[in-house]
């Protein structure tokens, strides 16, 4: 059943809240202020935000550097709830409580379950987190309901299958992952929009990945386009989809956020020419040597030391191809949070004996270990 498109009237550039500028450890308010004032003046209203971001900080700035300064009715503010970090039922309604003091909101535009991947859903269905966030709708708190996503196109189905009234799906796009077997980009967006769902794009530059890319494939870029920054093509692309509310950008600067409006201000989706432009950029990308991992999972059903071998086969493959330590080690140690990390591997080869694409794991670990199981750049 086809949805209302949620992003009418909404510029299809989001400002996400998660990389605000900082100084030292804490946001840099007077800046922020800056970059929302030129946003909003460009008539920009979106604004991402969520209960973890900066430890916290990102919802309190954004009753500083927006809910405190303009009416309500002005913008959009959107945040999301963290399952993980819930140990209760009740503890939903403490989480959604303490994000409206925060931000110092009655209502959020549109709120979202944070994360979503197979391994949450146990909690969802045992706490009610579906049925809460229909309460919360209900009752007029949260405009619009839906989650974000980081799984395989097939849980993206069934799960829009069984909660159809989730309304919005927030999802991992750009043109990098665009086809990557892992990631789903494309699978994961068709699925939404089969189901009738408008998307939310986040990591549309692939964390500023996509912003700096190896000399010899920035120069196709220039070379179609010597005007245009590099990072304009990796927005454009996700904007040119059909049934996006918004593309958000996690700008930390003044400077990002004006080249961001330079373009989006007056944004024309991309012509045929430059999805060819695209199209040569994604091919020099896949040249580069990776560990051909689809992210079957098989390993990790088998591996006695609970190493998360597919997700840092795909850390280390953005290190190889982007060689961004400091982004690709954030990386790594976000999705090794829990443990799991390439150095606990005791080599005992089960994961070997049940790999459909016969990869060396072990030492490919050690390859990735000997990158990201260190404190400091290599």
């Amino acid at each position: 059943m086809e949805t209302a498109n949620l992003g009418s009237g909404i510029g299809k550039l989001g400002f996400g809240l998660m990389r605000l500028p900082m100084i030292g450890n804490k946001v840099d308010i007077e800046q922020s202020k800056v970059m929302v004032d030129h946003f909003m003046e460009k008539g920009f209203t979106y604004f991402d935000t969520a209960f973890g971001y900066l430890e916290g900080q990102s919802e309190k700035a954004a009753k500083e550097i927006l809910v405190s300064r303009y009416p309500r009715e002005s913008f959009q503010l959107v945040t999301k709830l963290p399952i993980w970090m819930v140990d209760e039922p009740a503890g939903m309604q403490k989480v959604f409580d303490t994000q409206r003091e925060r931000t110092g909101v009655e209502y959020f535009d549109f709120y979202l379950l944070h994360s979503l991947s197979s391994e949450k859903l146990d909690k969802l269905d045992k706490f009610g987190a579906w049925d809460f966030m229909k309460e919360l709708k209900a009752k007029g708190l949260a405009k619009h309901i839906g989650f974000s996503f980081h799984d395989t196109a097939k849980l993206l189905d069934r799960l829009l299958t069984e909660h159809p009234e989730m309304e919005f799906v927030q999802l991992q796009i750009n043109y990098a992952d665009w086809d990557n077997s892992i990631v789903q980009s494309r699978e994961c967006y068709e699925v939404a929009r089969k189901h009738g769902k408008s998307v939310t794009i986040m990591e549309p530059v692939k964390g500023g990945s996509l912003a700096a890319l190896p000399e010899e494939i920035e120069a196709i870029f220039k070379k179609a386009d010597p005007a245009a920054s590099i990072p304009s093509w990796a927005i454009r692309f996700a904007a040119s989809l059909d049934g996006v509310i918004t593309v958000l950008s996690g700008m930390s600067s003044i400077e990002q956020m004006d080249d961001n409006l330079s373009y989006m201000t007056d944004f024309k989706p991309l012509t045929e020419e430059e999805r060819t432009v695209i199209g040569s950029v994604v091919e020099e990308l896949k040249k580069v040597p990776s560990v051909p991992c689809t992210s079957c999972r098989y390993c990790m059903e088998e591996c006695p030391q609970g190493i998360v071998i597919p997700l840092i086969f795909s850390a280390f493959n953005n290190y190889n191809l982007l060689h961004n330590f400091a982004l690709t080690k954030r990386n790594y140690d976000w999705e090794t949070r829990d443990g799991g990390t390439a150095n606990k591997c005791i080599q005992c080869g089960a994961c070997e004996a049940i790999c459909p694409q016969h990869i060396k794991v072990i030492d490919k670990l050690k390859e990735a270990s000997a990158v990201f199981d260190v404190s400091m750049n290599p």
